[in-house]
């Protein structure tokens, strides 16, 4: 499996330019297109985090929606109940996150393939009635969920909720992104791609797969875990059914129509599982899945590696023309 190599100065100011361009779009957009954007964006930090479990190590997780469903419920209960800004829940979502992700992760090295899918889909099947229980309802809010404020933009900004919300997302996705890059292409990302292409060689030469599959596990809960507070702040309510075992299968579809093992992949990757589903209705109301299931064939077989790999591939092209 290929993975992506080192930034050049023109990929770097390539970026730059995106990111540029990406926090100019609210200014042109409606407050609901703009808040679609935000869901794409919060969506792509989720994929981000499971690409490197799944992409970069080779684990397959179906369960990720249970890690977005915890962070989504401790920004919602740490606003609701502490008063705690909004901007704090994220680092306590993300830390929450990584513990789960880490502790399921030690019992999960003795799984691996479909076992491994298997049990996290027994998590991802768990956490909403768990999140119904009657014990846990004064935390939860059982069925009913809870209801959270949107945030006013600091500093008295001339900027609506949802624009204000939509920058502020991006910035996090960007620090994200950029922490990602930094560990994919060190020691830690290394190890990382050593035990998922060669797990007994990479022992051999010192590798702990044990300490590094369990952090994997915990660094992809942990972006989940963020994004999972962030969509809960956009969306305003945070409710069991929200974080159904489809979900986490979006997840999935996500990081493979994206690109397994690339960065960017979680970005088109988040555009497809935010707008395809809107695309299909608007198509088709009695059968909107079923022209999506239509749309990610077409993907999966013109794009089998995925879009980022798609694109990877006809830009070398062009460049040695």
């Amino acid at each position: 499996m290929r993975t992506d190599g080192g930034l050049d100065g023109r990929r770097m100011i390539g970026m730059l330019l995106v990111v540029l361009a990406l926090a100019v779009l609210p200014f042109f957009l409606s407050d609901y297109r703009t808040f679609q954007f935000t869901q794409a964006i919060v969506y792509a930090i989720v994929l981000l985090g499971l690409n490197i479990l799944t992409g970069y190590n080779g684990q397959i997780s179906l369960g990720h929606g249970a890690f977005f469903a915890i962070g989504a419920y401790t920004a919602a209960i740490l606003m609701d109940r502490f008063g705690v800004p909004y901007w704090a829940t994220l680092p306590a979502a993300g830390f929450i996150c990584f513990v789960f992700g880490f502790l399921f992760g030690l019992p999960a090295l003795r799984l691996q393939g479909h076992y491994l899918a298997l049990a996290t889909f027994a998590l991802a099947v768990a956490t909403p009635q768990l999140l119904k229980y009657k014990r846990l309802e004064e935390w939860t809010g059982g069925v009913q969920g809870i209801v959270i404020m949107k945030p006013d933009p600091p500093f008295g900004l001339p900027l609506s909720q949802d624009r204000w919300l939509y920058l502020f997302t991006l910035f996090v996705a960007v620090v994200l992104f950029v922490v990602a890059w930094n560990i994919l292409r060190g020691r830690t990302g290394r190890a990382l791609i050593a035990l998922r292409d060669q797990p007994i060689a990479a022992e051999a030469m010192g590798v702990n797969g044990a300490v590094y599959k369990s952090t994997a596990f915990g660094i992809s809960a942990l972006y989940t875990g963020i994004g999972g507070a962030l969509g809960a702040i956009a969306v305003q309510f945070v409710a069991p059914d929200s974080f159904t075992a489809f979900l986490s299968i979006s997840f999935v579809v996500g990081i493979v129509v994206g690109g397994l093992a690339t960065l960017s992949g979680a970005i088109w990757g988040a555009l497809f599982i935010q707008f395809v589903p809107n695309f299909a209705d608007q198509i088709s109301k009695a059968a909107p899945w079923a022209i999506y299931g239509a749309v990610l064939l077409v993907f999966i077989y013109l794009m089998p590696g995925g879009v980022a790999w798609m694109l990877r591939g006809v830009t070398a092209k062009i460049l040695r023309r």
